[in-house]
């Protein structure tokens, strides 16, 4: 072993300058495509757990708690009760938020440009320090307030752009009294003027960590506004419409639900909206959200990961076979075995390690780019990323699996075992090259056909494998990411995959809270030209075997449901829908029973079916979502229950309508937005409007990735056309006593360049026909897999277009790399290669 290793040193510095391009090759094959494996998935990683990094930022209360509330306590806000609060056992630190009506506050200049259905933005502010020091707000545009000054505000960017603001932008709001609230609440008559008007400049846009992943639906009512702390100051003796505690608690939430029902104890009218409210149902969003891009790019990084591993495995070979003949003469003149299979490994060995090295770079390089999606704005730092779970790990499996496969390699081609193989191989080479003759083809192309389908071995072997994996792995990575976006595209633009089954929908006043007049509403689509189907539909509440669950109360039969998945829609009162992640919680299956209280009756129900549910419903709490809710009955729920504002002329929450086939989507929403306003001037409060689609979080969140992907893939793709090009410059030089044999049997400079030519494009031709096939199944497998995990429809797209259109550029791709290899060979000269014959 010790002459062994000495005789590998030796032979390693001697041999150095005429293969130290093979070693580069194989520093930056595995540099390249295993920096991209390791960064994708520790951009997967730092991805997944952004928000909680972000949300630590903002130095977050534990539970927020609502104190009083102008309409039910008589009064907006306490400083007696508020230190009372403060006071409580487990309560560290307390931080006050002062609101001001929405509603009242905005009737000075109504929204030119609202989405139907949305709540107007809340105008609050903080006597000490909520917004600013505690639940920070991340300021996206502009900058955060004076703090003195009361003529200040900042905004969230959906409510900025509700009123069509910038920063720099002016508003003017009134704000009335607790007495003219109260008398409004009384006699429903609005005062003439409000107590204060204010003309506010608008000096940034900010978001706060309940705005970082959100449906639509939730979107119409987060809007908000934050006042400045001696604006707040002048405001709250006055017109405080309600307030709210920020807590930090010893022990953390642990303790949040005794301290809620400690401050209904002391405010016990506001039970009927109190109760705790902490970050969790905002960190479970996001975390739901985020989590299938996350395996997305995890299971991209894999990919990259297999690429590394085999397209340097077989450089790797390619390098250790130049060594062939070198080991034959060594073992003419008396070296061991040991000795053969040693010659060139420490070269070879190094530069695996160095390209691992690299590697770590490259993805370290590449962690600027995480994480991806909708937290990336508000992400604390941006900066270079060290993941040393994910470096070290990809480090070692590069070194380890390569380094074994070089020296199984090493062994395998060593004098003493590759003569046999060497000649099976030849023998099929040479069949290869008969048929490229028979064909009738000219020279150049069955050179060069023979060169890409040899064997890759012996004196002048090409090292085809190499290419034609490398080619074959490069056109499954872009096929693959082809697919996942254009179904990811398909998905976002087909509201049906997603549930949102129906054309639009006539929502109640504040996002679906309110009632519509049941019977004047049906009538008026029934007479609407343009409408095909409608059904009315509650969003209530009910617990169903011990778990509460948001309901989509319907009747059964209704023209319109949610997408089916499996089963049928409801057909009668004793059956249930359900989607598909609260079958699973349940853990039931379909044709299974469940008790279902709705309102205070208890009823069993069979399951029929699951559906992808719309995401809708969210004003009164958590609301429906993809995959997350029932379809009941309507019948089931005691009037009462359905009527839960107390409207005089109660019904529906909404109504879901489709339009006619061949209808212009113009005139049908001109038609709707007439019977929104024959509605509205029949209702004492508003109604919502006119809706086309709410996208749930996961869907909305999406366009925040971007080209991060295309990006990925690209780099992904390029490292395995760098390889192909690597090859042909090595195929060449191999290639050099034969090309110059040709050359002398007067084959021109040209035509030994389209040799080359052929050789890649045959590499490329193959690569494509194994390689589309293998993307197509496993963009199309993947793509199922994520919107399984989402809820959504799996319907994967295949771009036939887009699939040519690879095939082609990979062709043209090849020409493109074998065009310096191709001037290489050209200017093989033949006096200096045929010199040693």
């Amino acid at each position: 072993m010790a002459r062994a290793a000495a005789l590998s040193w030796w032979r390693f510095r001697s041999t150095f300058a005429r293969r130290w391009g093979g070693y580069l090759g194989v520093i930056l094959v595995v540099g390249i495509l295993g920096g991209v494996a390791m960064g994708a998935v520790a951009g997967a990683r730092r991805t997944q757990g952004a928000f909680p990094v972000y949300l630590a930022s903002t130095n977050p209360s534990d539970v927020q708690v609502f104190a009083e509330y102008i309409s039910i306590t008589g009064t907006g806000y306490s400083a007696r009760v508020d230190h009372a609060i403060a006071r409580l056992p487990y309560v560290e630190r307390a931080t006050y938020v002062i609101g001001f009506d929405p509603t009242l506050t905005q009737r000075t200049k109504m929204p030119v440009d609202a989405v139907a259905g949305e709540t107007p933005p809340a105008f609050e502010g903080s006597l000490n320090g909520e917004y600013t020091t505690v639940d920070r707000v991340t300021v996206l545009q502009g900058r955060m307030f004076d703090p003195n000054a009361q003529d200040q505000f900042v905004m969230s960017a959906s409510g900025a752009a509700e009123y069509g603001l910038h920063v720099g932008s002016t508003l003017a709001i009134g704000v009335y009294s607790d007495a003219q609230v109260s008398s409004v609440v009384a006699t429903g008559v609005f005062p003439n003027r409000p107590h204060v008007s204010i003309r506010l400049k608008l000096v940034g846009i900010v978001e706060s960590s309940s705005q970082v992943v959100q449906d639509d639906d939730a979107a119409l009512g987060s809007q908000f506004a934050v006042l400045t702390p001696a604006l707040t100051r002048r405001l709250t003796p006055c017109c405080a419409g309600y307030s709210y505690v920020a807590l930090k608690l010893a022990g953390g939430t642990r303790h949040a639900d005794s301290l809620s029902r400690a401050i209904e104890r002391l405010v016990p009218a506001i039970s009927s909206v109190g109760g705790g409210q902490t970050d969790a149902s905002a960190v479970a969003l996001v975390e739901r959200s985020i989590r299938p891009e996350s395996i997305a790019f995890g299971a991209f990084g894999l990919i990259a990961a297999l690429a590394a591993l085999l397209i340097g495995g077989q450089v790797v070979g390619r390098l250790v076979r130049t060594n062939a003949d070198d080991g034959a003469v060594l073992r003419a003149l008396g070296a061991e075995p040991v000795m053969t299979t040693a010659d060139g490994l420490v070269g070879v060995l190094g530069a695996v390690v160095f390209g691992a090295i690299l590697a770590v770079v490259v993805a370290i390089g590449l962690s600027p780019l995480a994480p991806f999606g909708a937290v990336r704005p508000l992400y604390p730092d941006l900066g270079i990323a060290f993941d040393w779970t994910v470096l070290g790990l990809g480090f070692a499996v590069l070194v380890v699996v390569l380094g074994v496969a070089s020296v199984l390699l090493a062994y395998r081609a060593a004098p003493h075992r590759g003569d046999s193989v060497r000649r099976r191989r030849s023998e099929r080479a040479s069949t290869l090259s008969r048929v490229a003759v028979a064909s009738g083809l000219g020279p150049s192309a069955t050179t060069g056909i023979g060169s890409a389908l040899g064997s890759g071995a012996g004196r002048d072997g090409a090292p085809v494998r190499s290419a034609i994996l490398g080619s074959v792995l490069a056109v499954v990575v872009v096929v693959t990411s082809i697919i996942f976006g254009a179904s990811l595209t398909a998905l976002v633009s087909h509201p049906p995959l997603y549930g949102w089954n129906w054309d639009y929908v006539l929502l109640s006043g504040f996002s679906g809270a309110e009632d519509l007049p049941a019977t004047q509403t049906a009538a008026l689509l029934d007479h609407d030209p343009y409408v095909d189907h409608w059904a009315g539909v509650y969003f209530e509440n009910a617990t169903i075997d011990g778990q509460q669950v948001p309901a989509l109360a319907v009747r059964p039969n209704a023209g319109v449901v949610p997408t089916p998945l499996t089963g049928h829609p409801l057909q009668s009162a004793d059956q249930v829908v359900l989607g598909p992640a609260t079958l699973a919680a349940l853990h039931k299956q379909i044709g299974d029973t469940v008790t279902a209280n709705t309102g205070g009756r208890s009823v069993r129900l069979r399951i029929v079916g699951t559906a992808t549910m719309p995401t809708i419903g969210s004003s009164g709490g958590p609301g429906l979502q993809m995959g997350t809710g029932a379809a009941i009955a309507s019948t089931l729920f005691p009037a009462g229950y359905l009527n839960n504002q107390g409207s005089a002329v109660p019904g529906p929450n909404a109504f879901l309508i489709t339009i006619r086939p061949g209808v212009s989507s113009l005139a049908a929403r001109r038609s709707l937005n007439h019977i929104d306003r024959i509605l509205n001037g029949s209702q004492d409060g508003p109604v919502g409007g006119v809706v086309s689609v709410l996208r749930p979080a996961e869907i909305a969140n999406y366009g925040a990735v971007g080209s991060t992907p295309t990006l990925l893939a690209s780099v992904l793709a390029g490292g395995a056309l760098g390889a192909l090009g690597l090859t042909l410059v090595a195929s060449v030089r191999r290639r050099r006593r034969e090309l110059a044999l040709l050359k002398t049997l007067g084959l021109t400079g040209r035509q030994l360049g389209a040799s080359v030519a052929w050789q890649s494009s045959v590499s490329v031709a193959v690569g494509v026909t194994i390689g589309m096939p293998i993307g197509i199944a496993l963009g199309r497998w993947l793509w199922t897999l994520f919107a399984d995990g989402i809820s959504a429809v799996p319907d994967p797209t295949v771009p036939a277009l887009s699939m040519v259109l690879i095939a082609l550029g990979a062709l043209c791709f090849a020409n493109v790399v074998a065009a310096i290899p191709g001037r290489i060979a050209a200017r093989t000269p033949i006096t200096l290669v045929l010199h040693s014959e």
